[in-house]
C-alpha cells in the first residue's frame, strides 16, 4: 500500500473545504425555500433532518434553473437574429425579448428534459368547455 503524504494532505484540504462549504450553507438563504425543497424531497421518498443537505439541493436546483434560463435566452436571441429585416425594424423600437416555449423546450432538451406541446390551442375562451355551460 502506497502512503503518499501529499495525497492525505490534499484530502485534508478537500475535507476542510467541504466542511467550510457546508457550514456556509447554514448562513445562506437560497432562492428556493427550504419547505419547498423538503416537500419535493419527501415526495420522492427522501427525508433528512440536516438543513444543510436541503440547502445544498436548493442551491443545485437554483443553478440548474439559472443555466436553463440562460440557455433559453441564447436560443431566443438566436431566433430573433433570424427574423427578416422588415419585421426586425418594427422590433427595434421595442427591444424586449420574448421567451417562447420553443426556446425553453430547446434549452431543456440539452439537459435531457423533453417538453411536449399541446396538440392544439383553443380558438376561443369557451373552447373545451361543456356545451351546456357555453353562452355562445
Amino acid at each position: 500500500m502506497n502512503h503518499n503524504p501529499q495525497s492525505s494532505e490534499g484530502r485534508h484540504d478537500d475535507d476542510a473545504a467541504l466542511s467550510e462549504f457546508l457550514a456556509s450553507l447554514m448562513d445562506f438563504t437560497p432562492t428556493i425555500p427550504d419547505e419547498l425543497v423538503e416537500h419535493y424531497l419527501a415526495k420522492s421518498g427522501f427525508q433528512c433532518p440536516d438543513v444543510r443537505l436541503t440547502r445544498l439541493v436548493a442551491v443545485a436546483t437554483q443553478k440548474f434553473v439559472a443555466e436553463v434560463a440562460n440557455d433559453a435566452l441564447q436560443h431566443c436571441k438566436a431566433r430573433q437574429a433570424t427574423i427578416p429585416k422588415d419585421k426586425k425594424d418594427k422590433q427595434q423600437k421595442d427591444k424586449r425579448l420574448t421567451l417562447t416555449m420553443e426556446d425553453l423546450s430547446k434549452a431543456l432538451r440539452e439537459y435531457g428534459v423533453n417538453v411536449r406541446h399541446q396538440e392544439y390551442f383553443a380558438d376561443s375562451p369557451s373552447a373545451g368547455m361543456d356545451p351546456a355551460t357555453r353562452d355562445e
